[in-house]
C-alpha cells in the first residue's frame, strides 16, 4: 500500500517526518497522516513524493489507485460487481489514455468540427444583441429545467427591464437575475487562459444561490442529500471535499486529450454525480460545461427545459450514474451543442 511505500522510502533516506514534510512543502501532520493511512495524497502531491523519495511514479500511482479504490468500496458485498463495472469504464480508454469514441459519437463530433470551422470564419459578424438574446434563452431554459415558472418574456422583463412579475415568487426573480450574473462571470473566466479550478466553480455557485440560500452559496454541503426521482445517491458529505479534489485532478489529467465537447460533458456529469451543493448543482454544472465550451471557442450548449427535453436530459444522466454508461450523456451533450451551433450560424447567416 502507498503509506507503506512512503514510510519505507523515508526511513531508507534516514529522514524524520519533519524532514520529508520540508522537502514536500507540506505540514508535518499531513505526512504523518499519509504514513498512518489516515489521508491519501492528491495526484500533485503524489508526483512530488515520487520525485523527493526517488520512488518510480508508476509504482506509486498503482498503489495510490489501489488504496483509493479500497477506501471507497472496502469489504462491501457488492465490491466485486462494482469493480467489474469499473473495468468496463476503464476499457473505454485506450493505452494512451484517450477516449475511444463510438461511431455515433465520432460522427457527431465530426459534424461539430465542421460547424466550428464555419463559425470561426464568420465570428466577426456577431454582436451584443445576438449574444444577449441567446443568453436570455439560456437563462430561461436552465432555470426552467429546475422548475422556475417564469416565461421567456417574463425572464426578459426581470433581468433586462428590472421589473417584477405578479404571481411569481421572489426566488424565481432571483434565479433569473443570478443566472444572468453567473453567465457574465462565466464569460469573463472563459476569456482567461487558465485551468478550471475550485475558485471558479465555487464562485459560479455563489452567484447562483446569492440571496436565495446565502449561507450555502459557494460552499460544499455538510448534510446528506437525495436526488428527487433518481436512483443515484450522492456521496456522504464527509467525502465531498475529497471527491472535488479528484474532480479537478481528473480535469487536469484529461483537459488536453479529450475533444472539448466530451470534456465539457464529462465535467458536467461528474459534478452533478458528486452533487457537492445543497442546491444549484444542475445550474452550476451546466455553467461549468459551457465555461469549458466557450474557452475552446464553441457556443453555449442550451439544454432545453420542456418536459420531453428535460426527461431526455435526466435519462442520459441516469445512464451514467446508475448504469455506468458514459455514451448516452456524451451523445446528448454533443447533439445539443450541434443544434446550438446550427442555430447560431443560421442567425448570423440571416444578417448577411
Amino acid at each position: 500500500m502507498i503509506f507503506q511505500l512512503i514510510k519505507t522510502a523515508r526511513l531508507a533516506k534516514g529522514w524524520k517526518i519533519r524532514e520529508l514534510a520540508s522537502h514536500l512543502g507540506v505540514d508535518q501532520a499531513l505526512v504523518s497522516k499519509f504514513e498512518s493511512n489516515d489521508r491519501i495524497p492528491t495526484e500533485e502531491q503524489l508526483k512530488k513524493i515520487a520525485e523527493v523519495l526517488n520512488i518510480p511514479y508508476e509504482q506509486l500511482a498503482i498503489n495510490w489507485l489501489r488504496q483509493k479504490i479500497m477506501r471507497e468500496i472496502g469489504s462491501s458485498n457488492y465490491a466485486i460487481e462494482a469493480l467489474n463495472m469499473v473495468m468496463e469504464d476503464v476499457l473505454v480508454y485506450n493505452k494512451k489514455n484517450e477516449f475511444v469514441y463510438s461511431p455515433s459519437l465520432e460522427s457527431l463530433l465530426a459534424e461539430i468540427n465542421l460547424l466550428k470551422e464555419k463559425l470561426d470564419t464568420i465570428r466577426h459578424l456577431d454582436n451584443f444583441r445576438i449574444a444577449q438574446a441567446l443568453e436570455l434563452e439560456y437563462t430561461f431554459e436552465s432555470n426552467r429545467i429546475e422548475g422556475n415558472t417564469l416565461t421567456l418574456r417574463e425572464t426578459d422583463l426581470v433581468i433586462n427591464e428590472g421589473l417584477t412579475v405578479s404571481g411569481k415568487s421572489l426566488r424565481e426573480h432571483l434565479e433569473a437575475i443570478n443566472h444572468k450574473d453567473a453567465i457574465e462571470y462565466m464569460k469573463q473566466m472563459a476569456s482567461l487562459n487558465s485551468e478550471l479550478n475550485e475558485r471558479e466553480v465555487l464562485s459560479i455557485h455563489n452567484l447562483i444561490l446569492r440571496g436565495i440560500f446565502p449561507e450555502e452559496a459557494g460552499r460544499y454541503r455538510n448534510v446528506q442529500v437525495m436526488i428527487k426521482g433518481s436512483e443515484h445517491t450522492p456521496p456522504a458529505p464527509y467525502l465531498v471535499a475529497e471527491k472535488m479534489v479528484d474532480y479537478f485532478d481528473w480535469y487536469r489529467a484529461h483537459s488536453n486529450s479529450l475533444h472539448p465537447v466530451v470534456l465539457a460533458a464529462e465535467m458536467h456529469e461528474r459534478l452533478v454525480t458528486i452533487h457537492p451543493f445543497i442546491d444549484g448543482n444542475g445550474r452550476t454544472a451546466r455553467l461549468v460545461m459551457n465555461l469549458i465550451l466557450l474557452r475552446h471557442g464553441y457556443v453555449i450548449a442550451n439544454f432545453k427545459g420542456d418536459a420531453t427535453s428535460r426527461m431526455s436530459y435526466y435519462d442520459a444522466l441516469e445512464s451514467v450514474q446508475v448504469q455506468r454508461s458514459k455514451e448516452a450523456f456524451c451523445i446528448y451533450t454533443a447533439q445539443v451543442e450541434k443544434e446550438s451551433l446550427e442555430r447560431y450560424l443560421s442567425i448570423i447567416d440571416v444578417r448577411q
